[in-house]
This record gives structure tokens, C-alpha cells and sequence, in this order.
């Protein structure tokens, strides 16, 4: 993202019923899935110039866990730092509240997110099996791939102070 870019980029808590539907689908195909989560949540909405290019979805989940439930950006601002800018204000955030884990989940082809959510400090703590096929009716295929598997990461640096993303390549 260029300065230029970063600089019209804001990112705004939001009611829930505000977060775009349609940015919510590209990570979630279930309307159900979605509206189970979105009721208990904190949601955050990146916009440029006006436009809302990217969304975050926090849920508490256990005492002092929070766990990111939903994040997608517009294939149109994909790749220009507005993921990276998304899960480091969550990151962010979640340090200003009396949260000891920051979780999120991601398919098993989600190589990309995968990545990106590593280079910002989680770390994959576990996958849950067959979770895919056991939550949604209709297979989710990505990048070649039908998704099966839930990857569980963790992101254990919330303490203040510390930089959670090391490597700043735009992924």
C-alpha cells in the first residue's frame, strides 16, 4: 500500500448490521454461520475514500479470549495491505481490553490468509478435522481445493509493546 493509500484507509468500529453483507460472504458463504456470530461482536470496517474495502469480526469466545470469526477484503484491494492494516488494529485493540488470546480459524487452502496471519505473529495451534464438511451443507472449494479442514491459530504476543508483525512484505 503506498502512502497515498494508507493514508485514505480508515478503519471504524461499526454496529453489526453495518458490516457490508456482500464483504462478509467472500470469507463466509452462510448467511446462518454469519448471523449466528456477527450478533456477539465487536466489527470493524476499513474504508477508502469513502467505500468500505475490508471487514473484521471479533466474538468473545472464552473468558478473556477473543477470537476473529470474519475477515475479507474486496478482490479489488486484495494485495495492497488492507488485510495486513485489518488484523493489526484488531491486534491492536485487543490489547487496549483484558483479552490473553487473540484465535481466529481459517480453511485448510487458505494459503494466502495463512501466510499473512503468520507473518503477524499467530501461530497454528491446532485443526480442527472435517469441520468444513460438519458446519456447511455445500462443499466451499478454494484455490483448486474443496475446504475440509479448520486451522486454529493463536496469536500469543498481546502484551503492549509488542510488534506482532515481523515481516511488513505485502501479502
Amino acid at each position: 500500500m503506498t502512502n497515498q493509500e494508507s493514508d485514505a484507509l480508515k478503519i471504524c468500529a461499526v454496529p453489526a448490521r453495518d458490516v457490508p453483507r456482500a464483504l462478509l460472504r467472500l470469507a463466509d458463504p452462510s448467511d446462518a454461520m454469519i448471523d449466528a456470530y456477527l450478533a456477539q461482536s465487536q466489527s470493524f470496517v476499513a474504508n477508502s475514500h469513502g467505500c468500505a474495502v475490508g471487514e473484521v469480526v471479533l466474538v468473545p469466545t472464552r473468558p478473556q479470549t477473543l477470537e476473529i470469526m470474519n475477515v475479507a477484503v474486496d478482490p479489488n484491494y486484495q494485495r495492497r495491505g488492507v488485510g495486513r492494516a485489518l488484523i493489526l488494529h484488531v491486534i491492536a485493540y485487543a490489547r487496549t481490553r483484558p483479552v490473553q488470546t487473540l484465535e481466529l480459524g481459517t480453511g485448510n487452502s487458505s494459503l494466502g490468509p495463512l501466510r499473512l496471519y503468520q507473518q503477524c505473529g499467530f501461530r497454528i495451534v491446532g485443526i480442527e478435522r472435517d469441520f468444513f464438511t460438519r458446519h456447511y451443507p455445500e462443499p466451499i472449494w478454494e484455490n483448486g481445493f474443496r475446504i475440509v479442514s479448520r486451522h486454529v491459530a493463536s496469536a500469543p504476543r498481546l502484551k503492549r509493546g509488542s510488534e506482532p508483525c515481523l515481516n511488513t512484505a505485502r501479502t
